[in-house]
């Protein structure tokens, strides 16, 4: 296949990945190395990989090296090619950013659209653009980091879970689970994909922001500062609670499991923090503002959740009001 518009021959999928940073080049490679067709739509270093290839280094010692070259690599000055088999989103979540615009142009009648994006109910918005394609959401518990243009470190983890929204499991989310299985991680496949973000949005809606607010800090700092851990259970009790008036109650032992799990690893320093500390845009609304706006709509009250995210707000315009003053 090529820049031809058409679907991929055979039993190979095209698969065009939007939004090709750290997570979405990875998820690229695995797919490579699984045989699949692999397009790179990428907003800066396409140039580099263009010319280059994507390198990825793994510390996994089962998936090691995994630089590939991509079949295409497309930037914002590209004609998108229609037509894909797969169109995976990893874009992040942010407020004036029209996912579905930039997924539309690679799709063809038949193509299939998959989300692998943090957040909680992210998927509205692409079903009512997209209404005529299978819709696939998936969340990835993976560490992976972008050290240098064109240049991917991949520190742990890497599994998948993958479903239809609302709820199912059909022929293609089973195929590119499959298919990323066959890359070397693991992907699971799950009749509800809403419930499992909520498991996973009971560690992400409160380490993140918190995180945000102590200016980038890591797990360990959160957890071992007096009153610290307190806060977390806290914000997770809450978390929980939205979760169950959402129709997904989480198991009672699911905030022990969580902080005892994050005491196993080494300081880490979540995904949003290090946005935070590089200056990028941070998906707070996604990642806690949905959470805070279904527990409006369920009679929930999230004192604690309501109020970190006043305070991200907050300091949100302080920084633009300094980044004012300098211009």
């Amino acid at each position: 296949m090529g820049a031809t518009g058409q679907r991929s021959s055979g039993d190979i999928p095209r698969v065009v990945i939007v939004g090709a940073g750290a997570i979405g080049g990875f998820y690229g490679a695995i797919l490579h190395r699984a045989g699949a067709q692999v397009e790179l739509v990428m907003r800066s270093d396409a140039d580099v990989v263009r010319e280059h290839g994507l390198t990825v280094e793994s510390d996994v010692a089962e998936l090691g090296d995994l630089s590939f070259r991509p079949h295409a690599v497309y930037d914002a000055r590209a004609t998108p090619v229609p037509g894909a088999d797969f169109v995976v989103c990893c874009v992040k979540v942010l407020p004036g950013v029209d996912r579905a615009a930039l997924i539309a142009p690679w799709l063809g009648p038949e193509s299939v659209v998959a989300l692998i994006e943090n957040g909680i109910d992210i998927e509205p918005a692409i079903r009512r653009a997209l209404p005529d394609h299978r819709l696939v959401s998936g969340l990835a518990f993976v560490a992976v980091s972008r050290v240098a243009p064109g240049r991917l470190h991949h520190h742990a983890y890497g599994r998948v879970s993958l479903g239809n929204w609302p709820g199912g499991v059909d022929a293609a989310a089973t195929r590119l689970a499959e298919w990323l299985e066959a890359g070397g991680i693991a992907a699971r496949t799950t009749e509800s994909i809403v419930a499992d973000r909520w498991g996973k949005s009971l560690w992400n809606t409160p380490f993140n922001p918190v995180s945000v607010l102590a200016d980038g800090t890591d797990t360990n700092v959160m957890l071992d500062t007096p009153g610290g851990e307190v806060l977390i259970r806290a914000l997770m009790a809450e978390v929980a609670a939205v979760a169950a008036a959402d129709g997904h109650t989480l198991s009672e032992a699911a905030i022990d499991k969580n902080i005892a799990a994050t005491r196993t690893m080494n300081a880490y320093r979540n995904s949003m923090a290090l946005d935070y500390r590089a200056g990028r845009a941070l998906e707070i609304e996604a990642i806690l503002g949905n959470v805070c706006d279904l527990a409006e709509r369920y009679g929930v009250a999230v004192p604690r959740l309501s109020m970190l995210r006043t305070l991200i707000a907050l300091k949100q315009a302080e920084a633009k009001g300094l980044m004012g003053d300098r211009s």
